[in-house]
């Protein structure tokens, strides 16, 4: 497969503050494509340079072939997005908010109908079409979006945290029409999120933080790359387990939420050593296999974490082009 996406030492600096540090990457045609990492990590600073809503530092990306400082307006034809803030007109019906999609990007009346009962079949909301989307739900509001980047048949679609603040089973049910997109359309998708299972439906993953790609493979590829199990320690209370670990087994724990964190090749044989050589200082212990945070952790230091948008998320493009400050 062809790449669809060509990224070549990619940055964008606000003021003092760099967002994108230089990051180079492919993405082939067809392929579900993830940005995984926390908010502030450059992952929607990536996007809207993708999509031509801000100019890179320095740095160049192609998109279907064309450069998108040199040629926006063809890039914009190319592609459909799906921005992690809500962005339909809840005055309008679905139908009224596709068909002022559709009139912005030039279709022919005659064919944006056909279009707009497409993708309203596409998402399951043709029966709910001449509705306000103000009284939609956040899924279905969702699916509207995902329905109108789909408009225009564009060759990829941008998703920024589709499913972010929806609850699990809608998330489940929005990832059920992104694969029958990619069944049936052959739509490259390129999508950002913090959801560690919701990486598990890409093909290759970007694990990207403070601005570089930190390692780029499949998921199950990444996770192999740590080996082994991984145990979650719970300390009795008042036990100070990390250092006399670390003395005895030479193993680096890491401070979890549970407890601590440790990566062992045989974990079923090393909770009987562990139990026997930490009798009455252990409350528990658990034992899985390495998942995305487990990967996340082990190149960053720390676990994948919900923060603040940082001062380079809270900018923005003004109707004018120039950049301003959300307050």
């Amino acid at each position: 497969m062809r790449a669809v996406i060509e990224v070549d030492k990619l940055k964008k600096v606000f003021q003092s503050i760099v967002a994108v540090d230089g990051i180079s990457f492919e993405v082939k045609e067809g392929e579900i494509f993830g940005f995984l990492g926390p908010n502030g990590a450059g992952k929607s600073t990536t996007i809207k340079i993708l999509c031509t809503l801000l100019r890179p530092t320095s740095g160049r990306a192609l998109l279907a072939g064309f450069d998108v400082v040199r040629e926006p307006d063809t890039v914009r034809r190319s592609i459909g997005i799906v921005f992690q803030e809500n962005s339909l007109d809840d005055r309008l019906t679905a139908a009224e908010n596709l068909y002022l999609h559709g009139l912005l990007y030039g279709l022919p009346r005659r064919l944006l109908k056909q279009r707009m009962e497409e993708v309203l079949e596409m998402v399951d909301l043709a029966a709910r079409q001449k509705d306000l989307v103000r009284n939609f739900s956040g899924g279905m509001r969702r699916r509207l979006e995902i329905a109108r980047g789909l408009l225009h048949h564009p060759r990829i679609l941008f998703l920024d945290e589709p499913t972010i603040g929806l609850d699990p089973q809608t998330r489940k049910a929005i990832w059920e029409y992104i694969h029958g997109l990619r069944r049936e359309k052959n739509i490259t998708i390129f999508m950002t999120t913090h959801y560690m299972e919701e990486a598990e439906n890409c093909d290759r993953i970007a694990i990207i933080d403070h601005g570089r790609i930190q390692a780029l493979d499949t998921p199950a590829n990444l996770k192999q790359r740590l080996g082994g199990d991984v145990l979650i320690v719970t300390p009795a209370d008042g036990a100070d387990l990390a250092p006399l670990i670390a003395a005895r087994y030479g193993l680096e724990p890491q401070p979890v939420e549970e407890g601590l964190r440790l990566q062992v090749a045989d974990g079923a044989a090393f909770i009987l050593q562990l139990a026997a050589d930490f009798r009455g200082r252990i409350k528990s212990i658990s034992l899985r296999r390495p998942t995305l945070d487990d990967v996340f952790l082990s190149l960053t230091g720390r676990a994948i974490r919900e923060e603040k948008v940082s001062a380079a998320d809270r900018m923005h493009l003004s109707p004018r082009g120039h950049l301003r400050r959300r307050h």
